[in-house]
């Protein structure tokens, strides 16, 4: 038996007991690291939801419409296909969505060798003009070290910050809260777990001296040692000399955490445009799997690709000093194929229409007579 009084000295008639209280919420700041750490790296619903999007978008063909009477620009489709030496198409777009989730920004640089890099949005600093109306230039910084570059040789992708005139404003920030919630919760359960299944509680030191502080912390070890942890789980708890435990928190029936996580993840989803089936979340809205991945590609994914195709279209015409539309092939995306029958139907038995016209509308040249 533990005699959890052999350090104490005489008794009193004063009891002693120690509590915690609930105090307020500390949020995760909404600053890169921060947001890269607690959302992408350790909740798994936003890491879900930010590589659905990233690796559905890098999916997509790329081409490079041909002007009329005029090839198309190889060399320009080549840098899009092989952004760098090390990267592919695919792994090029993931890394520029997955920056624009986390941080709102993506930031593409194009250096002397006409090869694109997608820079680490924490580490590049806008400079702005004197009259603070438009960018200057910008500045890339790695640990100590720091590197000027020309506006003209940036692509800055940024989502609408209401706050900001320089810098986005990320869905990873929208769900920040429902992301510290749900992390907190699974710390929580882990906590719980590792001290035996047991809520925490107060240790009553009845008629015992007012005890200092080495015998406080004393009481504590003897208390874990003998008791907490996964190899003391179902442990009789037996103690003696006026000690009395008192249960303080609330069981993981009472918290309902079962019902509040997948709350919380539900948050999380609609956060980033995520229907939550998709997540393996219990989901009525949705008829069918099938139904909430065409709804996740009409109202996520086009949108955002068209931002991507219009602002790199725009970027590099102005760059390569030449007409450039980049076109995603939406027909090779298999998701899409109801919306495409669809279509096909309807402009197949629309019998006010010519054989051409129907041609043009599909995205085909005239037919040959």
């Amino acid at each position: 038996m533990l005699n959890l009084l052999k350090h104490f000295g005489a008794q009193r008639k004063d009891n002693f007991f120690a509590y915690h209280g609930v105090g307020d919420p500390r949020w995760t700041p909404c600053e890169y690291g921060a947001l890269a750490e607690e959302g992408f790296q350790k909740n798994v619903f936003a890491y879900r939801a930010i590589n659905l999007i990233s690796k559905s978008i890098s999916s997509i063909p790329i081409m490079v419409k041909k002007d009329e009477g005029t090839a198309e620009n190889d060399a320009i489709a080549e840098i899009l296909q092989r952004p760098n030496s090390r990267q592919s198409r695919s792994s090029f777009l993931e890394n520029v969505v997955n920056y624009l989730m986390i941080s709102g920004n993506a930031f593409v640089h194009c250096d002397d060798n006409e090869e694109l890099h997608c820079l680490r949005s924490d580490r590049v600093q806008i400079i702005p003009n004197a009259s603070k109306t438009t960018v200057d230039s910008y500045t890339y910084g790695v640990d100590s070290s720091k590197f000027n570059l020309k506006k003209e040789d940036i692509l800055h992708l940024k989502f609408f910050n209401p706050l900001n005139d320089w810098y986005g404003f990320s869905p990873m920030q929208a769900a920040f809260r429902s992301i510290d919630q749900y992390n907190e919760m699974s710390n929580h359960n882990l906590a719980v777990m590792q001290n035996g299944g047991r809520p925490s509680g107060c240790l009553v030191v009845k008629n015992a001296e007012n005890l200092t502080e080495e015998q406080r912390a004393q009481l504590r070890s003897d208390i874990q040692g003998a008791y907490a942890g996964a190899k003391n789980a179902g442990r009789v708890m037996i103690l003696e000399g006026g000690l009395e435990w008192k249960e303080m928190g609330q069981s993981l029936k009472d918290l309902d955490f079962d019902s509040g996580r997948n709350t919380v993840a539900r948050e999380i989803a609609q956060a980033f445009g995520v229907p939550p089936v998709l997540m393996g979340i219990q989901d009525s809205a949705f008829m069918s799997y099938k139904e909430a991945r065409l709804h996740f590609w009409e109202d996520t994914i086009l949108p955002l690709a068209e931002f991507i195709r219009l602002e790199f279209s725009n970027w590099l015409s102005i760059k390569f000093r030449k007409r450039v539309e980049i076109i995603f092939d939406l027909d090779a995306v298999s998701a899409l194929s109801s919306r495409r029958e669809s279509l096909w139907n309807k402009i197949s038995n629309a019998d006010f229409l010519t054989i051409d016209e129907k041609r043009e509308i599909l995205g085909y040249l005239p037919a040959k007579e």
